[in-house]
């Protein structure tokens, strides 16, 4: 038996993993997926100063309070990118591997809005000042950026469009703290928008890519949509098992 902890990217909850949860639990692993501070069925707990620290000690009191240890801490988009290596870089013997889906950790003091291209950050700004009451980005049109995913289901989509909140701006605008404690940890890369040859070129090319340089990682990839727990939780949930 394994022990995953679960956390899905911008806009989700627990809920989005809710398959490949019952997969894992189905195979007999303890599986805690989390809804991080202001988002899923906590949506309601989201607060202006709701923040990158507070999505990590989220993280930070599950684990202590349920008493957890040999965690496989897997993290989804920004959760890959922000929250994992900072729970594990402070919490570094709890955890067994991290596994970041289709994301890669951010280096020491950048943010995740920082890692996105300048036009995305102005679009992004602009729609949390004139829609997000200047503090919450809001969903995007889930139907329009399912369109190539042709496995998504017309219920996948309505649960997509009916369970997103809007994400907390801060928690995009925080710029992570790390010691590197965590990168002396086992690492997975699940590649969902590229592969690995990319992965490798980007990393030699682009400094804020160097934590996915090196043969310290190991690589799946699982081809299709940027958030696989939705057009193809079975496979990642067999990754996520071959993982443990």
């Amino acid at each position: 038996m394994t022990t995953y902890v679960l956390l899905p990217g911008f806009w989700l909850g627990a809920w989005a993993w809710r398959p490949v949860t019952a997969e894992l639990r189905g195979r007999g692993h303890d599986v805690h997926p989390l809804s991080l501070t202001g988002m899923g069925e906590r949506a309601h707990l989201a607060r202006p100063d709701t923040d990158l620290e507070t999505h990590v000690t989220d993280v930070l009191n599950l684990i202590r309070y349920e008493d957890l240890h040999d965690v496989v801490l897997v993290g989804h988009s920004y959760a890959g990118a922000a929250v994992i290596p900072s729970v594990a870089d402070r919490m570094p013997d709890r955890i067994a591997r991290l596994v970041f889906i289709d994301s890669g950790p951010l280096p020491d003091g950048m943010s995740q809005a920082e890692f996105t291209p300048p036009e995305d950050q102005a679009r992004n700004a602009e729609l949390v000042r004139t829609v997000g009451d200047g503090w919450r980005l809001p969903p995007p049109p889930w139907p329009q950026l399912a369109a190539d995913a042709f496995e998504l289901s017309d219920d996948t989509l309505e649960r997509l469009t009916r369970l997103s909140a809007p994400q907390p701006w801060a928690t995009a605008t925080t710029p992570v703290r790390l010691t590197g404690a965590w990168e002396k940890l086992p690492r997975l890369h699940v590649l969902c928008s590229f592969g690995v040859e990319e992965v490798r070129a980007r990393a030699a090319a682009v400094p804020a890519f160097r934590h996915m340089a090196g043969e310290d990682w190991d690589h799946r990839e699982l081809f299709g949509w940027h958030w696989p727990m939705f057009d193809r939780p079975g496979e990642l949930a067999a990754i996520l098992h071959e993982a443990g």
